[in-house]
């Protein structure tokens, strides 16, 4: 696999959680028709929802879904989304969503590249924190290590 330019406000906020990130995950979608606008490009909330998908695919391959950490009682709401766009995507185009997992406490970072073929066409993050129904932060899942590790 390629390497990956990481932009430097995300390398930033990586330094300041000073946790290296290491696990490298893709996912890949193909557009379809319903995601594009009167322009024929992606409407952009789309791209968070690209970012949900790999996300929960990263879950998938870390060993457990999210469904199942759900069940445990452990959720992962969303505390903190950006997304950055430099190119258009379009119906039919296949993307492929590269992610990326860094933990520190009960917090997680994972950033986000959306690439069509080897462009990279947007980047963000999202940050969560793990806690209970009742709103109690909770330390990680074991699962969750494995995001990193």
């Amino acid at each position: 696999m390629k390497s990956v330019v990481i932009p430097a406000s995300l390398t930033s906020y990586r330094e300041r959680m000073n946790a290296p990130i290491q696990k490298t995950f893709q996912f890949s979608l193909r557009v379809p028709y319903a995601n594009v606008d009167q322009m024929a490009i992606v409407y952009y909330a789309h791209y968070l929802m690209y970012f949900e998908m790999a996300r929960a695919e990263m879950l998938r391959e870390a060993g457990i879904s999210y469904p199942e950490m759900e069940k445990r009682g452990v959720l992962l709401p969303v505390v903190q989304a950006h997304c950055e766009y430099k190119k258009s995507a379009h119906y039919d185009d296949l993307l492929v969503v590269v992610s990326r997992c860094s933990q520190k406490g009960p917090r997680l970072h994972i950033e986000y590249e959306v690439k069509r073929g080897d462009e990279v066409i947007v980047t963000g993050y999202t940050e969560h924190v793990c806690m209970s129904r009742e709103g109690k932060v909770l330390r990680p899942a074991p699962e969750l290590k494995r995001l990193v590790e």
